[in-house]
């Protein structure tokens, strides 16, 4: 049977509510902002987005057009396009008028001349007047009959017929990618197919029908000599003309258009193969949705969408934290961490794509899950790698599935790379680790998608600056962040733990006593909380913090004093309460002001936690009765452990102490010891709120033993002659 609440109760049921739903409002506001964020540097619009696969590829989707768009040469294109109308420009050639008159003059002269001739030797030097070297036997072959004459005449017809028609010089015609030239001849311009002009070679060949004598060696010897020697172009381009006029053209405005797409024209079906010219309308296409995808120009119920979209893959991270990580999620301070490093990682993605290199491997997901994973823990860093890849890589503007990839590949690698950060070579594997991920996403990505080997190599590099940057940054921003969520890392735990550290030497020289037995408790607490999982250089630095407020008086604990008595015999029972229970308080003051951090006062406030200081206790009570007021002064401020390593202090700290009075501790009697000083803390409640298990206190107990009879071990007597001591040393009769 359910029972109302009264209605004096219904305030207090409100104000309750009130309070819880504050209190997560409080926590779940920033994931709002990381959301519309993310929309504002990445905007999609109208929540489509536009997958682009390699030319040949299958396509898994079909993608229909939102709207009517262009598709863009390229400046590549464009200049292709001007080349290609420049190229069909014809060029132009000039018939060159009287170079074969002036041949023919030369001809004639030449053979005039050789007609005068008596003799070969005659002939030779008239030849070589004229620049034509000729040979005996061709000057000896001239002068038979009517040879000179019959040359003459064949010449002339090579010239008057075939030259003076037009021939160009050899190889010039055959250059052109033209099939058409224009042939000036005067002032007229005529249009003719390249083909049909003489070229030299052509010219040549119709020679051998104009021979004097075809049966003679001689004389074909001869008739191609006079031939080459008289033989000039008679048809020249007009290289200047004609280049003027292709960049005239090239200069010209290229039509820029080379596709248009229609709304609701369908781009390409699911299961088809991606074509060049596909591809280019759906390359044009995601740019479009990129530049219309703003916040003033996207419809309300998209830019709506598509912020719960991005408000829906971070709340992933966040329901993690309160339901499995309360601890983490109750502390405002922690969460705002998140959300920073949230901020931080869509803020450099976004400048990396505006402005350095549109690639998924800059996305700087590594540097957040390594600050995450130093100061909490992997596993939370491997799910906020998670999920800012996936809030990150689905955006239009990486494309989507291979983003994904590649940048999960490299945050989980981040966050599996570290546990602890003790030496700085640490980090360095850290980001050799995260650059191997990366390689191997693009490795993978370049073979299934057949990318060149110049972009795979590029993507590398691309990877490796990301693990590089990212690295060297967590060793500046660590501080910052300590500093905020009151979280200890290795780091600031080892510099701490240096024995030259203000506080530690002022223990060694102030009061050795009390630094001797910090010390040996550091040994059994750090050894105890490692056999147990916890943290044990936490539980050792915390150990030679955790009696710093002995340093204000030093002689009224037991450790420290020498001969001069105990001063507490002069005090009353009350007094010297006080002065213990101070110490605690006093300790708490002390490393408030050497700015110790809040992991190492948690051992200073609960090593101790809430017992009765008995001692003094049952003198007081031997003087009278003790009331209850005044039993506060005899129970230590507390609180009680609240960790597995302040608890593991509690008992490391009794045993310690304890151990000092028995006389030769063998292992029987450690061991009866320790048993006794863990069930007196835990009869007394001390242990409740630490988060201890029965089985866990059965290994610290163990872990004690081993190393107590390591440190209480037996000795050799060595005799005194030889600088010995024997158990009797000191005692009269020894003397």
């Amino acid at each position: 049977m359910n029972q109302q609440p009264l209605a004096s109760d219904v305030p207090k049921v409100r104000r309750n509510r009130g309070k819880r739903v504050a209190y997560h409002a409080a926590r779940w506001l920033p994931l709002m902002g990381i959301a519309g964020l993310t929309y504002a540097l990445f905007p999609a619009a109208q929540g489509l987005e536009v997958f682009v696969p390699e030319v040949d590829k299958v396509s898994a989707v079909e993608v229909v057009a939102p709207f009517d768009f262009l598709v863009v040469k390229t400046q590549s294109e464009r200049d292709q396009d001007a080349d290609v109308r420049a190229a069909q420009i014809r060029p132009i050639y000039e018939y060159q008028e009287g170079v074969a008159d002036s041949i023919l003059a030369v001809v004639d002269a030449l053979f005039a001349a050789l007609d005068t001739a008596d003799l070969a030797s005659t002939m030779l030097e008239i030849a070589e007047e004229f620049g034509v070297r000729l040979t005996g036997e061709e000057a000896g072959y001239l002068q038979e009959g009517d040879a000179l004459s019959a040359f003459r005449e064949s010449l002339r017809r090579m010239v008057r017929i075939h030259l003076a028609a037009g021939v160009t010089a050899q190889g010039v015609v055959e250059a052109e990618t033209n099939d058409e030239i224009l042939l000036r001849r005067g002032d007229n311009d005529t249009r003719v197919s390249r083909d049909s002009i003489m070229t030299q070679t052509r010219f040549f060949e119709l020679g051998s029908s104009e021979l004097p004598d075809p049966n003679s060696a001689v004389a074909d010897q001869l008739f191609v000599k006079l031939l080459s020697e008289f033989f000039q172009p008679t048809i020249l381009p007009n290289e200047s003309e004609t280049e003027a006029r292709r960049l005239e053209v090239r200069a010209a405005t290229v039509d820029s258009i080379k596709d248009r797409v229609q709304r609701d024209e369908r781009i390409i079906n699911t299961h088809e193969i991606v074509t060049p010219r596909v591809r280019d309308r759906l390359v044009t296409l995601q740019q479009e949705l990129l530049d219309r995808g703003g916040p003033n120009e996207g419809s309300v119920r998209s830019v709506i969408g598509q912020v719960l979209t991005n408000g829906l893959v971070v709340s992933v991270f966040w329901l993690l934290l309160m339901i499995y990580v309360p601890q983490t999620y109750g502390e405002m301070r922690h969460m705002m961490v998140f959300t920073a490093l949230f901020a931080i990682v869509i803020l450099v993605a976004s400048a990396n794509h505006r402005f350095i290199h549109p690639s998924a491997e800059l996305i700087p997901i590594p540097f957040a899950a390594l600050v995450i994973t130093v100061l909490f823990n992997g596993r939370i860093a491997m799910v906020a790698a998670i999920v800012l890849a996936e809030l990150l890589g689905s955006q239009v503007a990486y494309g989507g599935q291979d983003a994904i990839y590649v940048a999960l590949l490299g945050g989980v690698a981040a966050a599996l790379s570290v546990r602890r950060i003790s030496r700085r070579t640490g980090i360095l594997g850290s980001a050799a680790l995260v650059t191997a991920a990366f390689a191997l996403a693009a490795g993978t990505v370049g073979l299934r998608v057949g990318l060149p080997l110049t972009e795979v190599g590029l993507r590398v590099v691309l990877g490796a600056s990301n693990a590089t940057v990212s690295a060297a940054l967590v060793f500046l921003v660590l501080p910052i962040f300590e500093r905020w969520t009151h979280i200890s890392t290795d780091m600031t735990l080892l510099e701490l733990s240096d024995p030259n550290q203000p506080l530690l030497r002022r223990l060694a020289t102030d009061v050795p006593g009390t630094y001797a037995h910090s010390v040996a408790m550091a040994s059994l607490c750090e050894g105890a909380c490692d056999a147990i999982g916890a943290d044990g250089l936490l539980a050792r630095v915390g150990c030679y913090y955790h009696d710093i407020g002995k340093l204000k008086k030093p002689l009224h604990f037991v450790e420290n004093q020498g001969v001069g008595g105990n001063p507490h015999d002069r005090l009353p029972p009350d007094v010297s309460a006080q002065i213990i229970r101070n110490h605690v308080i006093e300790g708490l003051a002390l490393a408030e002001e050497h700015r110790l951090p809040p992991s190492i006062k948690a051992f200073i406030a609960e090593h101790h936690g809430t017992a009765e200081i008995s001692y003094f206790l049952d003198r007081a009570r031997k003087n009278g009765p003790v009331s209850e007021d005044a039993l506060q002064l005899f129970s230590y401020p507390g609180p009680k452990p609240q960790s597995a390593e302040t608890a593991v202090c509690m008992l490391a700290d009794g045993v310690e102490a304890a151990l000092r009075v028995l006389e030769e501790p063998s292992i029987e009697k450690l061991r009866g010891a320790i048993d006794h000083v863990v069930k007196q803390r835990m009869d007394i409640g001390q242990l409740d709120e630490a988060p201890l298990t029965m089985g866990q206190l059965d290994r610290v107990k163990q872990e004690f033993v081993h190393r107590l009879s390591g440190m209480y071990h037996s000795r050799l007597e060595y005799p005194e002659e030889t600088g010995g001591i024997t158990a009797n040393w000191g005692d009269d009769s020894g003397a």
